[in-house]
């Protein structure tokens, strides 16, 4: 399969953008919560969920996508987020809690919400994938040929919300694409002690639609299948389910002692970083290192440029928390 030289750039300075942005929130979160662990303090306060180590589940779907396109993400949503093109300064600002954010600062960093590039996210596992039925329901009902994608979990895919969406989408022929990122945890449940299927691509069998499996974290082979899942959908042949095999380097959330898993498991996954191996590809196709230098550097700029705007910002007034709430008069 070929793939455009503009793809496989966008794919790659877009890795080094999620992967230099979560490393930056490493750094930002950590502030004030130690030497022991306080989740209330300092300037990004509360949990944080991040996605280092899985950004070929993002880009591999979403060089695919329109503007008109909807995503809906979990708790776990930066790199979907960057990768459908989230505002990055307003959407740090909204992990900040600044009034210049995506939710005005009330939302944080699992209620991200843009309807710029129609992107949506939530801590309720599995809950975005009716909101993505509604989109490409909507899509069909007004004959375009718009498509919507929900990333879940794998642990997301034991809920009943996953089998309901699927039926109703495999019924309707919605033009909706699944997407699992199998990380090995839920939590800290490994897969195979919570899930009866080795793979769960094997579940789109049961509603009649096409599974597709990506294997050891492949941005190739994730940018293959999903290229076919998205035209699919688009020619209004109905929703696919894509499972890729991903590797989340830190834990559950910052400040998880990972206590559930082998100290030389994350080294080991590291060796084969995806950026890396992408990199690689890039030089075996003759791409200059000159060249991906200047990626690089436009990359980690955007990221500089999004985390001073953030803390820059100020904070909402007092009297904001009163605001674009529900009165009793409004119900």
């Amino acid at each position: 399969m070929s793939i455009p030289f503009e793809h496989l750039q966008w794919m790659y300075e877009t890795m080094v953008k999620i992967r230099t942005y979560e490393e930056r929130l490493v750094e930002a979160y950590a502030e004030g919560k130690y030497p022991v662990f306080n989740i209330g303090a300092g300037p990004v306060p509360g949990e944080m969920h991040l996605a280092a180590g899985q950004e070929p589940a993002a880009v591999g779907i979403c060089v695919h996508l329109k503007p008109e396109d909807t995503v809906t993400a979990p708790h776990r949503p930066h790199h979907h987020a960057i990768a459908k093109g989230v505002d990055l300064r307003r959407m740090t600002a909204e992990i900040y809690g600044k009034a210049t954010g995506l939710g005005k600062g009330k939302g944080g960093h699992m209620h991200l919400f843009d309807p710029a590039t129609k992107f949506s996210c939530g801590g309720i596992i599995a809950a975005g994938m009716p909101h993505a039925a509604g989109a490409a329901l909507a899509s069909k009902m007004r004959g375009k040929d718009w498509v919507a994608v929900a990333f879940i979990g794998e642990g997301a895919a034991n809920q009943g919300a996953f089998h309901e969406t699927l039926n109703l989408a495999a019924l309707w022929k919605l033009p909706l694409v699944v997407v699992i990122e199998d990380n090995r945890y839920g939590i800290s449940v490994p897969k195979a002690l919570s899930t009866a299927v080795e793979r769960n691509d094997a579940r789109a069998a049961a509603y009649g639609i096409p599974g597709y499996y990506v294997a050891d974290n492949d941005v190739l082979e994730m940018y293959r299948v999903s290229r076919e899942a998205v035209e699919r959908a688009r020619r209004g042949e109905g929703p696919s389910l894509i499972e890729i095999e991903t590797y989340r380097y830190l834990g559950h959330f910052q400040g998880d002692p990972e206590v559930y898993r082998a100290k030389e498991e994350v080294p080991g996954l590291r060796e084969k970083d995806p950026i890396r191996r992408l990199r690689e590809h890039l030089l075996a196709q003759g791409v200059a290192e000159q060249d991906m230098a200047a990626w690089e550097a436009r990359a980690k700029a955007a990221v500089d440029e999004a985390f001073a705007f953030a803390r820059d910002s100020e904070y909402p007034a007092p009297e904001a928390a009163l605001e674009d709430v529900f009165a009793a008069s409004e119900v």
